[in-house]
Formats: structure tokens, sequence, C-alpha cells
């Protein structure tokens, strides 16, 4: 957790595991999360499937498997989407929109790296940051 203190606000793409987890995100700073496929029952129910948010200038869509999106982000006024379910890290850019997905901070799955995802919205052009946990908790 030691990659997010410090953030402003966390983001969460989805497959949390556990309600615990974004108690434990919380204590660091407000967390904004949506259902991934392995958020079920009652806790994972309760957590939407898109959400909206603003920060600053910046709006950002978030869904947790990209190939749902039924919008087109950038006529919507989006400058990014972040995405999970993949598990895999990386950034790309359609129409000035920036997808993100910042990778998976939970156990390691298959050969990708166990990652989070740093976006500084207050920079000229937008980003993402991956950082590599590297067993970090």
């Amino acid at each position: 957790m030691r990659a997010l203190r410090g953030s402003d606000l966390i983001l969460h793409a989805g497959d949390v595991g556990a309600p615990g987890i974004l108690d434990a995100l919380k204590a660091l700073a407000p967390v904004v999360a949506v259902r991934g496929n392995v958020d079920s029952g009652g806790w994972g129910e309760t957590l939407p499937l898109t959400e909206v948010i603003q920060v600053g200038p910046v709006a950002i869509y978030m869904l947790h498997i990209l190939q749902d999106l039924d919008i087109n982000p950038a006529t919507g006024g989006f400058q990014i989407v972040v995405s999970g379910h993949s598990h895999k890290p990386g950034q790309s850019e359609k129409d000035s929109v920036l997808y993100v997905n910042p990778g998976s901070a939970g156990p390691k799955r298959f050969q990708l790296p166990v990652t989070v995802g740093r976006l500084d919205v207050g920079a000229r052009q937008l980003k993402a940051e991956f950082i590599d946990l590297g067993g970090e908790d």
C-alpha cells in the first residue's frame, strides 16, 4: 500500500475480491470503485458497474471490462477511461481519450506484474505511470 500513500483519490477498476480491501484503501484516500466479475454476493453487488468522476477539469469514466464500454468517451466529454479485467497494465490513446488499465495489485496472475497506476490530472499531458509492486503488501 506504500505506492498509494499520498494519493488524493484512489480508483479501483473492479475485481476487489473482498470488502476489507476497500476499507484498507479508504484509510489512505477517498475511493471510487466499480464492480468486477469476481465481486459477487451482497457486498459486491453494491458496487456500480460504471462510475463517472470529475477531478478538476478532467472527466474520467470507469468500468471493469473495456469491451463493455457502451458510450463514445470522446463525444461524452471524457478525457480518461479506466478499466480493469485483463490485469495487464497499459495505456493507449484514441480520439484524444486516454485509456488506462492499472493492472492488478492483488495476487500475481499468470506472468503479469503486480502493479498500480498513478495519474497526475494536473499534468500538462495526461498519462499513466505504472508502479511495479514486486511483492509489496
